[in-house]
């Protein structure tokens, strides 16, 4: 039998010896724990310490947390040991309320800032960012915002230069004496509150017109008190600053626009006039001088930058008008076409890309399908057009012109196609010369559309190109009856009064046509003739209507003002048969001079009726008479029987009788005889003049600025293109020949091509 041994009593020793150091570990670790009390109190101390009452809780309240985040006493492992999560939790604990060893902190930082580094180093090295176009989005910002700031600023613009800047600021600032007495400010003097009252002032006015969209919050004003709640008389300020019946107050009767209260058509329609036209009180007495000579510029022109809506009624009434006719989308299907728009839309694409044979089948196969369809029709017509265009035949262009009528007399088709067919029609019809079937045209037009200025506008044009001036002049009267100010009828009534004759009333027409800008005035034909009309009224303003012609490209020059021009040709006012070329020609009438003389005196005395009156309306006074062998490079008739040898010597040249677009002519001045200032229609030609029958004293022709005389059996040469001007103030007539030759410079291609004049 087994007996049982008593335990060593060293190993129960020892056990008891290992639990009493770790008792005394434990011990020894919360003393070391508890002496952090010291530390913590001096920390307090260094923020300012505790008082009697608080300092007992640092042991309660602070150590616990020192011993155990969690508030619990460490717990033994299954072994019997100690755990280190207490350690552990505690370790977490402080590097949560930001207590840790520094390095840890720094290490952090090196790492964040080599991210940053090497990121930045990628983006430049792999180019992932387009600095150039955020640069040039926020140089296009701040340009925008910059204009948009201005926009908004222009209104308080005080010196006139167009932007708002500190100048502008500081008048505003200094513009407005506001009454109204304030509350003096404890601590201040009267004089110091009266400043600080001006201040405040200033600063809200600043803040008005920097930032008008802001509302700050201020007194509450009631209309018609001040500050000082007494009653005022309410006046209504401008931006300006000024009251707003003072604007608006009537200047004294005598100085009032002297244009206020005329008729319309006697009223000058260019109130903006060039600088060296303006001035219409020169020479008047100063006290009926312009009134706005003198006034500030915030006074003159009220009208200037007014709101449409406070317009003249005249003005309101014409920019009705405009919109009523300003062009909208056509509508050009109806409900048939709507069901077939798939086939048109491919036939029209067909033609709009050149392939215009095919987009006539096509059309041409709608036709026969849909024969009541108007825009098939149409698209026929277009494509017919296209075609004749193409081959440059007549034949297709009129099947084209019957195609646009056709589709026109549909009964369903919309009324936008009507205008654009008919329209187009007409135009063709010009384009062969058949003015008459254009006209009829167009007057159905007008039937349909009787208030589309327009159509009365190309109406009246139709009526010019036949020659009728009085049918123009009656529809353009209908139409600045509606629309005093369309520029397009101005210019050209304008031109129809001085075909008349009627010089001086021509005048405001051509120049308020021409300064409205509107489509189809910029012409060198209204400036030649705004010009001449000025000139022959002694009004030396022509040559700067000259200049905006030469300006506007459709002059040579101020002084070469011919209109149908070749590009490049040498332009001087006077030449030489050298320079010219053209020495045999001269050498031959010099020659024969007095033979030419011989035969065009025989005619002259017989008084046969050959010489005929001038025509052209060049006249101021006198008689001058013209005896015509060549027009547009053709024989005048028979007229070279009654002068056999003349016209025998001129046939061995050319370049004088083949030049379609110059003259053969006798030429007799009588004595008292003054010609206009004017201008040939071409530069293609030189003009040759021979003389015949030339008195002693008182024949000049100037061309130019140089002034020459005529000389018996010699001949003169210039560039009629240039502006000339003749006197015959002799005591007997004047007789030359006058023979027109192609410009030298002009090729044989040239001269066989250019159209006759």
């Amino acid at each position: 039998m087994e007996t049982c041994r008593p335990r060593d009593s060293s190993s129960t020793a020892s056990g008891k010896e290992l639990y009493m150091e770790e008792e005394e570990e434990e011990v020894m670790y919360e003393e070391e724990l508890c002496d952090d009390e010291e530390e913590v109190a001096s920390a307090v101390q260094d923020i300012g310490g505790l008082n009697e009452a608080e300092k007992p809780l640092v042991g309660a309240e602070v150590c616990p947390y020192l011993r155990d985040s969690d508030g619990k006493p460490t717990a033994d492992s299954k072994n019997g040991l100690k755990s280190d999560g207490g350690a552990a939790a505690a370790a977490g604990a402080a590097a949560a309320g930001g207590v840790g060893p520094k390095t840890t902190m720094f290490t952090w930082f090196v790492v964040l800032a080599l991210l940053g580094v090497w990121s930045s180093v990628a983006v430049v090295y792999f180019d992932v960012v387009d600095y150039d176009s955020v640069i040039a989005r926020a140089k296009e910002f701040r340009v925008n915002f910059s204009e948009v700031l201005q926009g908004k600023l222009m209104a308080y613009d005080r010196d006139g230069d167009g932007d708002f800047d500190m100048e502008d600021a500081k008048v505003l600032l200094d513009d407005e004496k506001l009454n109204g007495a304030t509350v003096p400010k404890k601590g201040l003097k009267t004089e110091e509150t009266q400043d600080v009252k001006n201040i405040d002032r200033r600063k809200e006015k600043v803040i008005e017109v920097l930032l008008p969209d802001i509302e700050l919050p201020r007194e509450e004003k009631v209309p018609g008190w001040n500050r000082s709640g007494g009653l005022k008389d309410p006046v209504t300020f401008e931006v300006g600053g000024r009251p707003a019946e003072e604007h608006d107050r009537a200047p004294p009767a005598d100085t009032q626009d002297p244009d206020r209260d005329r008729p319309a058509d006697t009223q000058d329609p260019g109130r903006v006039r060039p600088d060296d036209t303006q001035d219409p009180g020169r020479d008047r007495p100063a006290d009926t001088q312009d009134p706005d000579r003198d006034r500030p510029a915030d006074t003159q022109d009220p009208d200037r930058d007014r709101p449409a809506d406070t317009q003249d009624p005249e003005s309101r009434s014409d920019q009705k008008v405009k919109e009523k006719t300003k062009k909208s989308k056509p509508k050009l299907l109806n409900k048939l076409d709507k069901t077939i728009k798939v086939e048109i839309d491919a036939a029209e694409k067909l033609r709009k890309k050149g392939k215009v044979e095919e987009a006539l089948k096509s059309f041409e196969a709608l036709v026969q399908r849909f024969p009541q369809s108007p825009r098939a029709r149409y698209g026929k017509a277009q494509a017919e057009d296209d075609v004749a265009e193409k081959q440059r035949s007549n034949d297709l262009l009129q099947r084209a012109i019957n195609s646009y009528r056709e589709a026109s007399e549909l009964p369903s088709a919309t009324p936008d196609l009507i205008r654009v067919t008919l329209k187009r029609r007409a135009e063709r019809q010009q384009f062969l010369g058949r003015n008459r079937g254009a006209l009829l045209t167009l007057e159905r037009l007008v039937e349909v559309f009787p208030e589309d200025l327009g159509l009365k506008n190309d109406l009246g044009v139709a009526h010019l190109l036949i020659g009728d001036n009085k049918g123009a002049k009656r529809v353009y009267e209908e139409v600045l009856a509606v629309a005093p100010g369309d520029g397009f009828a101005l210019v050209h009534y304008g031109f129809i009064l001085k075909s008349e004759n009627q010089i001086a009333e021509s005048i405001p027409y051509l120049k308020g046509g021409l300064e409205s800008g509107a489509p189809g005035t910029d012409d060198g034909r209204f400036y030649f003739h705004l010009g001449d009309a000025l000139q022959r009224v002694g009004d030396d303003s022509a040559y700067h209507w000259y200049e905006l012609g030469h300006q506007r490209g459709h002059f040579a020059s101020v002084w070469q003002r011919s209109l149908y021009n070749v590009d490049g040709l040498q332009a001087q006012p006077w030449w030489t048969p050298q320079e010219t070329g053209y020495t045999d020609l001269v050498k031959a009438l010099e020659r024969g001079w007095k033979a030419i003389r011989e035969e065009v005196l025989a005619v002259l005395d017989l008084k046969t009726g050959l010489f005929m009156p001038e025509e052209e309306n060049l006249r101021e006074r006198g008689e001058w008479g013209q005896y015509t062998l060549w027009q547009q490079g053709r024989k005048a008739g028979d007229a070279c029987r009654s002068v056999p040898k003349t016209c025998s010597l001129l046939e061995r040249f050319p370049e004088a009788t083949n030049c379609k677009r110059g003259q053969i002519k006798f030429s007799v001045m009588q004595p008292g005889t003054h010609v206009w200032p004017h201008t040939g229609p071409t530069n293609c030609r030189l003009r040759m003049h021979l003389g015949l029958v030339v008195p002693e004293k008182g024949c000049r022709i100037r061309c130019t600025n140089q002034t020459r005389e005529w000389e018996e059996g010699k001949v003169l040469i210039f560039d009629d293109s240039f502006e000339h001007e003749v006197w015959q103030e002799a005591a007997s007539y004047r007789l030359i020949l006058i023979v027109d030759v192609w410009h030298p410079a002009l090729s044989a291609h040239q001269r066989q091509t250019l159209s006759p004049i």
